[in-house]
């Protein structure tokens, strides 16, 4: 990571003094990235492309004001999450998508209870390959409350970590670590039902024994 960091900060400085083809080259390198994430964030290929042509935008417009303080691609996934969420509230023409924080902390006690437990049928690794979990999890994915897909998407598919994610989203990590719990019991929950082995199943004991890693 220290290398990519570099290479980076690198590309930003030539790219400040007016060589375009350093920003060109950090464009190529995240452009795919960030389709994806915009993709799965507002699930439209023409808005997800607007929201990557309006990233690079502002990339261009702030450039000079990018302080270094995080990384180059901790800042970009920030512009561009803001952008799909802007636009996602001009498409359902709401005030907000409410994702940041509002109330203080969120509690572990507010986490639901796993309600179906069951052996799978094979393991995570051999489902993985297989479209139709891959449409599964897409479709979990998609019914979680925005702020929990939020997490979800930049902790566990875009790989930030917790401080990351808690800069992107302008949350606190403990909240991040709270939300990211409940993300990954719900998706759990729905994939279970619809993959478990049903002569597994177990009746609940309200212990959830999951961790968090501060990673």
């Amino acid at each position: 990571m220290a290398d990519v960091a570099d290479d980076d900060r690198e590309l930003v400085q030539q790219a400040r003094q007016g060589d375009f083809a350093a920003f060109e080259a950090l464009v190529s390198k995240y452009e795919r990235r960030l389709f994806s994430l915009a993709m799965r964030i507002v699930r439209h290929q023409q808005d997800a492309e607007e929201v990557v042509q309006q990233t690079f935008l502002s990339v261009i417009e702030h450039l000079d004001g990018f302080r270094e303080e995080s990384t180059f691609h901790t800042w970009l996934t920030r512009i561009a999450t803001n952008h799909a969420l802007a636009l996602l509230r001009k498409r359902s023409n709401r005030n907000a998508v409410e994702f940041r924080d509002d109330q203080g902390n969120e509690s572990y006690a507010d986490v639901p209870h796993p309600q179906y437990i069951a052996q799978w049928h094979e393991s995570p690794e051999q489902l993985a390959h297989r479209r139709e979990v891959q449409e599964l999890l897409q479709s979990a994915l998609d019914e979680l409350d925005e702020k929990y897909r939020l997490v979800f998407l930049l902790r566990d598919v875009e790989g930030l970590s917790t401080s990351e994610a808690a800069e992107v989203l302008e949350i606190t990590e403990a909240n991040v670590k709270v939300r990211l719990l409940r993300a990954r019991l719900m998706l759990r929950e729905r994939l279970t039902r619809a993959l478990g082995d049903e002569t597994t199943r177990m009746t609940p004991s309200h212990d959830h024994g999951e961790s968090e890693s501060d990673a």
